[in-house]
């Protein structure tokens, strides 16, 4: 994984409160945006940063671990609630779940060579989630959600990559009632409708 080395950890409590340090290497590079969601194009990312990062979100996933980045009781609460402006009763359980890194955003990219940043909550999600969460981010640069669709369509493009989308939209539309990226919302809505029609007309079409 590209990722720093982790060469130290320390937990401990004071005043009742639970504190964890880790000490990584210093990350090479630069972050891609200085926040999650982009506010500007981001620059121009080599065909090899785009293979790397391929190559991470199909090795991850096979990663066998005990940690939890999203629950499915979450699901259940939070997907009719955000998403009840679709056409028709979202379900709520994934295809499939697998290892994630859980907060895949351009904040948390570095470059021009790739790595990836923000470990601390990576556990099992909704397969796709990474990328899924990525896509969203990018909504609000057209351009760039494009390039990330053309990259990442084998994972977006499926129905684990669809519902991974609709989960995602939902944890923002969610942080977006506490004032985080608001500005996303009109496009996470729209992009939420898409997909709900490309799910729907493939269940359709399957019966």
């Amino acid at each position: 994984m590209p990722r720093p080395r982790l060469h130290l950890v320390r937990q401990w409590t004071e005043g009742g409160n639970a504190y964890k340090a880790e000490l990584y290497d210093q990350a090479v590079g630069e972050t891609v945006s200085p926040t999650p969601a982009l506010a500007t194009a981001v620059p121009l990312l080599t065909a090899a940063w785009w293979n790397n990062l391929r190559t991470v979100l199909a090795c991850l996933p096979a990663v066998s671990t005990d940690r939890t980045a999203v629950r499915q009781a979450y699901l259940d609460r939070a997907m009719p609630k955000y998403l009840a402006f679709l056409d028709g009763p979202v379900p709520t359980t994934p295809p499939a779940w697998s290892t994630a890194h859980g907060d895949l955003h351009w904040a948390n990219l570095v470059g021009p060579e790739l790595g990836i940043l923000d470990w601390e909550g990576w556990g099992t999600a909704p397969t796709g989630y990474d990328a899924a969460l990525l896509h969203a981010y990018s909504l609000g640069m057209p351009e760039t959600a494009e390039r990330v669709r053309h990259e990442l369509f084998a994972i977006l493009d499926s129905e684990e990559g669809r519902f991974a989308e609709l989960v995602v939209i939902t944890e923002l539309l969610q942080s977006a009632e506490r004032g985080d990226n608001v500005e996303l919302v009109p496009a996470l809505r729209q992009r939420a409708k898409e997909v709900w029609h490309r799910t729907t007309a493939d269940g359709v079409a399957s019966h």
